[in-house]
């Protein structure tokens, strides 16, 4: 997986960044303080959060104490950011691609994409990445995945296979197969990438779980014919799985890291 898809990814999510900022998950504290457990992430180190969009990940980050540039192309999830993010004056906001990031060489500790990855150009992206990065630094990528092992969680991804306008092509899922780790291998190369997950559990109302569907970029809305065949099946399948008027939606968070020039 080294081309961009075929549509820009980065005006994919531009009419879908409100459900964006109000229903994607955070991730679990235990990815930085395995960070910082194991490369030494601390207060006041400086990183470059790429593909930040909305800020979820960049606002982990400067709440660890850390100085952020989040770098995002996709100019309405960009200024969600902004919002989300101007009470925070470690905070700068990066209007650029992850292949092409406007930052001199060596000006940060630690690079991070959380729930990005697979929509850059991995042989350019890593090249940026490592170009960035002072001597001794660190890439930190980062996704929270559906557990599929989970039924409710199988009848989903059996759904939106059936009814999302191009599911595979534009989810991570596409850069693990047929080898989980084989694309992730091939962007740390030559240095050996560490791995660990971590449960993160999400127990959604109707609104959040119908806003956590809609908030993906191959999901149809409305005025697509795939749009209403999809919530009224979602809605069926919520029905039959909900308790006492949620969903437990099983995530697990997945952490791979590698300091550069380790090698393998």
């Amino acid at each position: 997986m080294t081309d961009l898809p075929a549509d820009d990814p980065t005006r994919r999510f531009s009419n879908r960044v409100a459900d964006y900022v109000k229903y994607r998950p955070t991730y679990p504290a235990a990815v930085l303080d395995t960070l910082a457990a194991k490369v030494g992430l601390r207060r006041g180190w400086t990183a470059a959060d790429v593909g930040s969009g909305t800020g979820i990940f960049t606002r982990q980050l400067l709440d660890y104490g850390l100085r952020v540039y989040g770098v995002e192309p996709n100019e309405d999830m960009r200024a969600a950011a902004e919002t989300l993010l101007a009470g925070y004056p470690d905070f700068t906001s990066i209007a650029a691609r992850a292949e092409a990031i406007p930052l001199p060489d060596g000006s940060v500790e630690i690079v991070t994409a959380a729930q990005a990855l697979h929509w850059f150009d991995f042989s350019l992206a890593s090249r940026e990445f490592r170009r960035l990065l002072k001597p001794g630094g660190v890439i930190a990528l980062v996704w929270n995945t559906r557990d599929v092992r989970a039924p409710f969680v199988a009848a989903l991804e059996a759904l939106l296979r059936e009814y999302g306008t191009d599911y595979y092509k534009t989810s991570h899922a596409a850069l693990q197969e047929p080898d989980k780790d084989a694309g992730i291998t091939g962007f740390f190369a030559p240095d050996a990438f560490n791995k660990e997950e971590f449960e993160n559990p999400q127990f959604l109302t109707w609104e959040q779980f119908s806003g956590r569907v809609l908030s993906s970029s191959y999901v149809p809305l409305a005025g697509h014919p795939n749009h209403a065949p999809l919530m009224a099946a979602i809605d069926e399948l919520f029905g039959a799985h909900q308790q006492g008027g949620t969903v437990a939606l099983p995530y697990v968070t997945e952490l791979y890291w590698a300091r550069v020039g380790a090698g393998g």
